[in-house]
């Protein structure tokens, strides 16, 4: 992984769902596809998961006709409490960051802390409303 250096955006956020069924949110193509990267004006038209250490994933929105791939490699599974993975965006930057994503029980849910290293700093407010913004997605994915 070519990380160049960059800002860290950290996100939480308290679920009131259990541990398992978050992480897992994060690897089922089924459910993944509902809410990672999904843009208001977007469809996400492609949705492959290797769920591996060393496995990669493409998810593709198609953005006002425009394809957009997101993309990555999983560098640590540790179902349910640990997701660590490497993310570019082809299309807008070379950069290659690093999120790595901790889940821990609380009392009634769990309590997911994001945290995504080495993004460049012209990403750095996009990327935290972003972030931001799926975690309210695969909240409301997850209420059902």
């Amino acid at each position: 992984m070519n990380e160049r250096s960059g800002a860290s955006v950290t996100i939480t956020h308290r679920f009131q769902e259990p541990a398992e069924r978050v992480f897992d949110a994060w690897l089922d193509p089924d459910v993944t596809r509902r809410w990672l990267f999904v843009t208001p004006s977007g469809l996400i038209v492609e949705c492959r998961i290797e769920a591996r250490v060393g496995g990669h994933f493409t998810i593709v929105d198609r953005r006002d006709g425009e394809d957009v791939a997101h993309v990555g490699e999983y560098l640590e599974i540790d179902r349910p409490v640990r997701l660590v993975f490497s993310f570019s965006v082809p299309k807008y930057s070379s950069a290659i960051s690093r999120v790595s994503i901790d889940i821990a029980p609380v009392a009634g849910g769990c309590l997911l802390t994001l945290v995504n290293d080495a993004v460049p700093p012209e990403y750095v407010d996009g990327t935290r409303q972003g972030w931001t913004d799926l975690m309210g997605r695969l909240e409301t994915v997850l209420a059902g």
